[in-house]
């Protein structure tokens, strides 16, 4: 959510922060602005409700020149979607201009002193009062910019990264964060640089990096060092760690599909392909993971696993949660990370805390693995983004590389964090030898046939599609699955809700009749997960039972399946595959089927409203 792009150098920055804004939309937002000072010292600013081409038809007809400037999608939080409260905002004199992604907690008091000492203030926001108390401090301690930043944000309380302006003194860019990314990217001999919310928006021109730290200042000026200082120690200059990124920019690409969201899911055969090279290898029946090896002491001495996650990383969490238990003996916790690091969690030293995160900056989850660390447990970190917030605070981990994933509606992400924890739970039970020999073998030579077995499905993409008609005049809809498919059932139901705005919840199947069998009639869809296995015989009960009140059933079953084809109004067939596996399978044609239905709808599949894709914000 929200998305921040500058640039210092001898190039026009206009047209690198408008293509940079447009690379971090999928982030999602709903208003776009950008602050320009040209070679006269004159700062323009220039923001627009709505999408960043409202913003450019603004700019098209007024000063955009000059070699420094910052950028801003938002998403709001205080203050409603305007023009007004769109970012970069002004200080008091119009000397400072300043973009933030975060939440200031305290602004309200800072506000309110500001207010007694003749501050003016325009928006709604908690931004404004930020560049307001920044001034303020320059002013009164009269300090430069970059040691006003310091000082102002010793005073905030919350989370932020932000880029600062001062047109007075144009051959300098002020940034820092605190629990919210930011990354300068170095040109060639520091004659340029570049600034963004990730990698994404930059990588074009440079791939040499710089990951700002927690409470770090950076004043950036062009042919010289980047100089950075800790909050709580101003005196001292840290040494930026440049790291170069590998971002395949072609992978950006629609590549022909209409949606970035259909493109991600039929990518999904070669992500899987990925995220297990040099992992599994069926050849010699054995599964490598470097973070088992370099922490096994600790890994097979766990007294338990806490997985932290949100939204779709908390589903695979269920299902991780299953596959380490039977593999591995181990009793598994599967924690809401925005409930988990409230409730004064009983946290031991013998436990490891999985955090699971697209992203790698959920503010949530990265708040919960920071508690865990404090209380001397293993973190182990499950993320796609290199160089990630989590990625950075996790004492081990594994990357799951499926590649940037732009549709707001996780799809690749979720095999992709699905795959790493069945190859961490095979492998690591395979260590601890409380996984029979033959079992291990067995689901190796089925992990390497995944693949395949998902491009299957996908050739049945236009059958699906027909069925997903059925649902777009749905006002609700219930998805049910048991043992690993009732996290798919969730997962499923979440991205109806997503891309379709359709209530629908996921429920395990047993559980319908204590509850939401009330709700089931003629117009209420019941999508079941109904493969051959263990509790198949129990599912087909509970198909019954919604018949009997004449819900309509649709069904997702193994291929061959004859019983559930006589009971449902319609049947999607997926091959068979272990149990355990099922879930990387089962998933696709809800996938596919959310898609579908938001497509019909006519209903924006990307940028669905009100989401975001990293939510760095509690």
């Amino acid at each position: 959510m929200c998305g921040i792009v500058g640039y210092i150098g001898t190039r026009e920055a206009y047209p690198m922060l408008i293509e940079g804004l447009k690379l971090l939309e999928y982030r999602g937002y709903d208003s776009a602005g950008v602050a320009l000072i040209n070679a006269s010292g004159t700062m323009n600013v220039y923001k627009a409700k709505g999408k960043v081409s409202n913003l450019e038809s603004q700019a098209v007809s007024h000063d955009t020149s000059g070699s420094i400037g910052i950028a801003h999608t938002r998403w709001a939080t205080h203050g409603e979607p305007s023009s007004v409260n769109a970012h970069p905002h002004l200080s008091e004199s119009g000397r400072l201009a300043l973009v933030h992604n975060g939440i200031i907690e305290n602004y309200a008091n800072i506000k309110e002193y500001l207010t007694h000492k003749g501050y003016h203030f325009k928006s709604s926001t908690d931004t404004e009062v930020l560049v307001q108390l920044i001034e303020f401090v320059q002013q009164r301690f009269h300090l430069d910019l970059g040691m006003a930043v310091l000082y102002a944000l010793r005073r905030v309380v919350g989370a932020y990264a932000i880029a600062v302006l001062d047109r007075e003194h144009p051959e300098e860019l002020i940034c820092a964060r605190k629990s919210s990314p930011l990354v300068i990217g170095v040109g060639e001999g520091n004659k340029e640089f570049f600034l963004a919310s990730d990698a994404l928006p930059i990588v074009g021109y440079t791939k040499h990096m710089v990951y700002l730290n927690d409470e770090e200042v950076a004043v950036i000026r062009c042919g010289k060092d980047i100089t950075i200082r800790n909050l709580s120690n101003s005196r001292d200059i840290v040494a930026a760690d440049i790291h170069d990124v590998d971002m395949d920019l072609d992978k950006l690409e629609k590549g022909g599909y209409p949606h970035y969201m259909l493109k991600e899911i039929f990518e999904q055969p070669r992500c899987i392909s990925d995220c297990m090279r040099g992992r599994l290898l069926p050849d010699e029946h054995r599964i490598v993971l470097s973070a088992i090896h370099l922490h096994r002491e600790q890994l097979l001495s766990a007294g338990r696993f806490i997985i932290v996650a949100c939204g779709t990383s908390w589903h695979a969490g269920l299902i991780g949660k299953q596959m380490l238990e039977q593999f591995c003996k181990v009793p598994v916790e599967v924690e809401y990370a925005s409930e988990f690091r409230y409730r004064n969690p009983v946290i031991r030293p013998d436990d490891i805390v999985i955090a699971i995160s697209q992203s790698g900056e959920t503010a949530d989850t990265l708040a919960a693995f920071n508690l865990a660390k404090e209380n001397g447990a293993l973190c182990f970190g499950i993320v796609n983004s290199v160089g990630s917030s989590i990625a950075r605070a996790s004492d081990t981990g594994v990357y799951i590389h499926v590649g940037p994933e732009i549709g707001v509606a996780s799809t690749k992400a979720f095999t992709g964090q699905v795959t790493v924890l069945t190859l961490f739970a095979l492998a690591l039970g395979h260590e601890k030898g409380t996984i029979q020999q033959d079992v291990y073998e067995q689901h190796i030579d089925e992990l390497a046939r995944i693949p395949e077995k998902i491009n299957k499905i996908l050739e049945h993409n236009d059958n699906i599609r027909d069925i997903a008609r059925t649902l777009t005049y749905a006002r609700n809809t219930l998805y049910m699955g048991r043992g690993m498919n009732y996290p798919v059932a969730l997962e499923g139901a979440l991205k109806l809700k997503e891309i379709s705005y359709i209530h629908a919840e996921g429920y395990p199947a047993a559980e319908m009749k204590h509850g939401p069998i009330a709700l089931v009639d003629e117009n209420m869809p019941v999508v079941f997960v109904a493969t051959h296995h263990r509790l198949y015989k129990k599912v087909i009960s509970n198909i019954q039972e919604v018949i009997a009140r004449n819900g309509r059933i649709i069904a997702i079953v193994s291929e061959g399946d004859q019983d559930v084809k006589r009971l449902a109004s319609f049947v999607i067939e997926i091959p068979e595959t272990l149990e355990t596996l099922v879930p990387l399978l089962s998933v696709i044609p809800l996938q596919l089927i959310a898609y579908h239905v938001a497509v019909v709808k006519g209903l924006n599949v990307d940028q669905p409203r009100n989401l975001a894709k990293s939510v760095t914000v509690e």
